[in-house]
């Protein structure tokens, strides 16, 4: 009597694929490119009207050269939108720069999207900025992530 398998039938080998057939899974691939971007100076008020025009939550913040220096989410808003109420602070005068998050995670255009996936699944970030020699280059949110999954196949997945 010899030894069975219970792995059942082995998937034919696959061929390499040829040049521009291979999945695209890096991050640089599904990023988006064109941001909005803010510039330290720009008060809370101004923030809150471009991230309800563009349907947005946060941005990236860069000074004039593009290099990123920050990230402000509409959580900060919220946060200064309540503590104003308690101090009686208007934010009308408040400055990016006060109450972005400077420590930025970023990601490499080069890491693949499982690898953001799974830096999304460990952390609260909905976003992480790109940055190649320091400058912003693009940014990668989970959105993104999900849209690169359902263009792959899955058998593909490497």
């Amino acid at each position: 009597m010899g030894i069975k398998s219970f792995q059942g039938p082995r998937a034919k080998d696959r061929k390499t694929p040829t040049k521009g057939t291979e999945q695209k899974v890096k991050v640089a691939d599904h990023m988006t490119r064109k941001l909005i971007t803010l510039g330290p100076n720009q008060t809370l008020l101004d923030v809150m009207e471009i991230y309800l025009k563009h349907k947005i939550t946060g941005a990236p913040v860069v000074d004039e050269d593009g290099t990123l220096i920050g990230i402000i989410s509409d959580s900060d808003c919220m946060k200064q939108i309540s503590e104003g109420r308690y101090f009686n602070m208007p934010i009308a005068d408040l400055t990016v720069e006060k109450f972005m998050t400077r420590d930025v995670e970023t990601i490499s255009g080069e890491a693949t999207v499982f690898d953001a996936a799974a830096r999304f699944f460990k952390t609260r970030h909905r976003r992480f900025p790109v940055v190649e020699g320091g400058r912003l280059v693009g940014q990668i949110s989970r959105k993104d992530v999900m849209e690169a999954a359902m263009k792959l196949n899955g058998q593909d997945w490497h």
